[in-house]
């Protein structure tokens, strides 16, 4: 699966967004290590705090599937011109499944194209340290 593929199946995702409020739809793509791919939208409620980010709806998809084999990640906002990069709460949801390393690309609606880490995006992960010391 190459980045373009993964970043189209986000794209397909956004058109799915429930965003009557922002008027902002994001979609994401998490590719698993055997090739698969899920996808999730954002979902918003008239209560922003109920609201849930692309990001965590295609990773709690994953999970609620069985799947932690995480190959890669791409997000697209096509209400943004510019690369939206996954928000502090999908950081860290997403660091309790993923190392370092692993691959994380965003896009707006133009070509640009974003292409970094989970430790890029959040380099000060003290909960994934505790997670693997032991006890």
């Amino acid at each position: 699966m190459d980045e373009k593929a993964l970043l189209k199946a986000a794209e397909e995702a956004a058109l799915n967004s429930y965003s009557p409020y922002s008027r902002f739809r994001v979609g994401a793509a998490i590719l698993l290590e055997d090739g698969s791919i899920i996808t999730g939208t954002n979902v918003e409620n008239r209560s922003f705090g109920l609201t849930n980010c692309a990001e965590r709806s295609a990773l709690f998809t994953a999970i609620s599937s069985g799947r932690k084999d995480f190959a890669a990640l791409a997000v697209a906002c096509p209400d943004a011109r510019e690369p939206v990069s996954p928000c502090g709460a999908c950081r860290q949801a997403l660091s309790e499944f993923t190392s370092g390393d692993f691959p994380v690309y965003y896009k707006g609606s133009a070509d640009k194209v974003v292409r970094t880490t989970m430790g890029e995006l959040l380099p000060a992960d003290s909960l994934h340290d505790l997670k693997t010391r032991e006890p």
